[in-house]
């Protein structure tokens, strides 16, 4: 597998600054080009301190459109939901005015809600300016997981669509993600990782191209969109 463009920091601290910096940079140039941009983000603990840093930076916020990579099927209130981690920590400061779009909606199972969470995502530029994604230690990233139904994760790494809905069996809650030709369709992609762990879960990954073992291979066996994988320890 062909490595993406990999940078490494002193500490995590040090990778929030230099990565919302960047992102910011993308975000005014997309603005400045096109009259509007747009961001993908995921959840989890790793990106709060990059969110709090990106949410002050002094750009054209009321111009950008914001949406996750991945849900879980819960409420916004609850603390599973990604979208309450962007509502906390980056539509904040001078981000407040970014025009958030979440992924969960009033359907009961998101089998159900992910016509309509496809449908709220067309107003978003046909290509993404900036995607920032995880990775779980068994090469997760969206909810694109290894232990799912092998049907389903093959459907949201083939199908044309949006989103698709996701069941893992080793992890909690319903999903619904993003599928890898949305990700893709991005001027930039980041990979963001803190640790030794996933430091090592990144290299294993890099040992073959099988998609279906690790999912993340998905985004870095390609050549059609940039991936810049941010790692600290």
């Amino acid at each position: 597998m062909k490595e993406a463009v990999f940078k490494s920091f002193d500490d995590a601290n040090q990778l929030a600054e230099k990565l919302a910096e960047k992102i910011a940079g993308l975000l005014q140039e997309g603005i400045d080009t096109r009259g509007k941009a747009s961001l993908v983000v995921s959840g989890g603990s790793t990106p709060i301190t990059l969110f709090k840093l990106l949410s002050k930076k002094n750009i054209g916020w009321k111009d950008v459109y914001i949406t996750l990579a991945d849900e879980r099927w819960v409420d916004s209130e609850n603390k599973d939901s990604n979208e309450n981690l962007v509502l906390q920590h980056l539509l904040q400061n001078k981000a407040s005015s970014a025009k958030f779009t979440g992924l969960k909606n009033m359907f009961e199972t998101a089998v159900e809600g992910c016509q309509m969470a496809s449908e709220k995502l067309q107003h978003f530029p046909s290509k993404f300016d900036v995607v920032v994604l995880g990775m779980g230690n068994d090469g997760h990233t969206c909810s694109w997981f290894p232990c799912a139904n092998r049907s389903s994760l093959e459907v949201a790494l083939t199908t044309d669509t949006t989103c698709v809905a996701v069941t893992p069996t080793t992890a909690p809650h319903e999903r619904i993600t993003l599928t890898k030709q949305r990700i893709l369709a991005s001027r930039q992609v980041f990979l963001h990782l803190v640790g030794e762990q996933k430091l090592t879960v990144y290299r294993q990954v890099l040992e073959n191209d099988d998609v279906y073992s690790m999912p993340i291979r998905a985004v870095l066996s390609q050549h059609k969109t940039p991936v810049d994988v941010y790692w600290s320890a």
